[in-house]
């Protein structure tokens, strides 16, 4: 399958250059939290100043819930999560302490622990659930570094600075979650964004990719995608998750739709006999975006679908057979 998509790898080199890699980011953060960790000095910090220390645990907790919100919804009922973590040890022996030192403070210093060890608990889920995504998209000939980079291609918006101190600092450990949230979301919406619900039901399919004799000429042709014939009027399916891109007539297309699914992909449904889309509108797979027809060069009711990448085609049919059974594996 890897052949199909030589375009696709083309675009590696250029994009890598604004990849950052997760590994040395991690190595990063891991070096320079090791100083928040060591047990003197939460307890220091808890003689200094417990106000300070209590509001600094209320910022955590708000930045925690910010993230939880942002890029998991409901808590995920985690079967893999280990029960003892190095965080969660290093914070239970913290509250120890600091319960002996200034037994006033051993609750807040509790709530410190609970909150570390669900920091780590949180990352660890997101570095399996986009090790999943990862392998899944590797499945499908495609690059996984390539949707990371992709969902960095263009970003912008007002700066809503996060921290999780009262002095606007951000803990590593916290900030290594944010990433590892981030990296999970990315691959998980350009595993989505790959076309992996069938844009037409259908028994077959009348005419594939590549080489056939052209149905007006009778001459040797390319043929840029697949055709499903069907009742006229009868349902077209966003293959997959995107944003459509263009509505309208196309020269030898007649009425067509064409969504975009990030990273230079692109899904293109033609020969329709109505829309049921417009410009802008976000769908999912499955999601009804027009009907059957038989506009434009059509010889009877047909839908002919293409995938496209960087606007050179691709063979759809792996994408179709391959895609919802590494989907649910993922999952």
């Amino acid at each position: 399958m890897a052949a199909l998509f030589a375009v696709w790898a083309g675009t590696i080199g250029a994009i890598a250059v604004a990849r950052v890699s997760s590994t040395s980011e991690y190595a990063a953060l891991h070096d320079r939290e090791a100083a928040l960790a060591r047990s003197e000095g939460r307890v220091k910090a808890y003689r200094d100043d417990i106000s300070e220390t209590t509001a600094d645990l209320a910022q955590r907790q708000k930045f925690i819930e910010q993230m939880v919100e942002a890029h998991i919804g409901d808590l995920p009922d985690d079967s893999q999560a280990e029960t003892a973590v190095s965080d969660a040890g290093k914070a239970a022996d913290t509250a120890g302490k600091v319960s002996a030192a200034l037994p006033e403070a051993g609750g807040l210093a509790r709530i410190e622990a609970e909150q570390l060890a669900f920091v780590e608990r949180l990352t660890r889920y997101a570095d399996r659930r986009s090790e999943a995504a990862s392998a899944a998209i590797r499945k499908l000939g495609l690059n996984p570094g390539t949707m990371i980079a992709g969902a960095k291609a263009a970003e912008g918006g007002p700066l809503l600075k996060l921290a999780t101190s009262t002095d606007g600092k951000l803990d590593p450990r916290f900030q290594r979650m944010g990433v590892s949230l981030a990296r999970m979301d990315a691959l998980q919406n350009g595993l989505a964004s790959i076309p992996q619900v069938s844009p037409a039901h259908v028994a077959y399919v009348s005419s594939s990719y590549g080489f056939r004799a052209d149905p007006f000429t009778g001459g040797a042709a390319f043929h840029a995608g697949l055709d499903f014939p069907g009742p006229r009027g009868s349902n077209i399916y966003a293959a997959a998750k995107g944003k459509v891109s263009f509505v309208g007539q196309r020269q030898g297309y007649g009425n067509c739709i064409e969504i975009s699914h990030g990273n230079g992909l692109m899904t293109r449904y033609a020969h329709l006999s109505g829309f049921k889309a417009h410009v802008g509108e976000s769908v999912d797979a499955g999601t009804v975006i027009g009907a059957m027809g038989s506009t434009g060069r059509s010889t009877g009711p047909h839908l002919h679908f293409e995938v496209r990448i960087h606007d050179r085609p691709v063979n759809p049919r792996p994408f179709l057979e391959a895609a919802r059974n590494v989907q649910q594996e993922a999952r």
